[in-house]
């Protein structure tokens, strides 16, 4: 059974941080990207930062330069550190696993909240 799960959201003061981390488990993943997206209420889904298991990085404008995503191909870990947050990154925050090529396979995480206040 395969499982994404998350930890580390919660409620920050604008400018604060929080460290985000997933733990995937139950396969093999390799030669795919693992990344967080994110929901704000009333908003689509939207990609926040994605790592390749060859270690290219892809960020949204939005976080450039204030997140930084990270990942331990050996413990199946993806990491964002997020920094300098904003009252509009409060989200629901998902862990994903990717690969576009076969054997493909699309699992998400269960979310975790993240709240920054003003």
């Amino acid at each position: 059974q395969v499982q994404l799960v998350e930890s580390g959201g919660g409620l920050v003061q604008a400018g604060g941080s929080l460290t985000l981390s997933c733990v995937a488990s139950g396969r093999t993943f390799s030669g795919d990207k693992m990344g967080w997206f994110r929901q704000a209420p009333g908003k689509q889904r939207e990609l926040v930062a994605s790592v390749t298991s060859g270690g290219i990085i892809n960020y949204a404008d939005s976080v450039q330069g204030r997140f930084t995503i990270s990942r331990h191909n050996g413990k199946n870990t993806v990491t964002l550190q997020s920094d300098s947050l904003k009252p509009e990154d409060t989200a629901v925050y998902y862990c994903r696993a990717w690969r576009v090529i076969a054997p493909r396979y699309d699992y998400w995480g269960q979310g975790t909240q993240v709240t920054v206040a003003s």
